[in-house]
């Protein structure tokens, strides 16, 4: 007997029907509230985004650097 290949996908541990990525994919469709994202996958992105949040307030709270600063003399002295 060989061995199954160690797999994360949802689809290989459905076992209905053929077992063909179109079967699994239309019962999928058609019974959304039996199919539930990995508590792995929703722990990965609980904590980007918590990571995206205090990146965003990090650059938020940052001092606004004087990149642009336009003055009418730079104007002429360009052209």
């Amino acid at each position: 007997m060989t061995r199954r290949k160690k797999t994360r996908s949802l689809a290989d541990k459905v076992t209905i029907r053929t077992g063909k990525r179109k079967d699994y994919r239309r019962w999928r469709h058609e019974n959304p509230d039996e199919v539930t994202s990995s508590r792995r996958y929703v722990d990965k992105k609980t904590r980007q985004r918590k990571a995206q949040a205090e990146r965003k307030r990090q650059r938020q709270s940052a001092p606004p650097l004087p990149l642009h600063t336009h003055t009418p003399a730079d104007d002429k002295d360009s052209h």
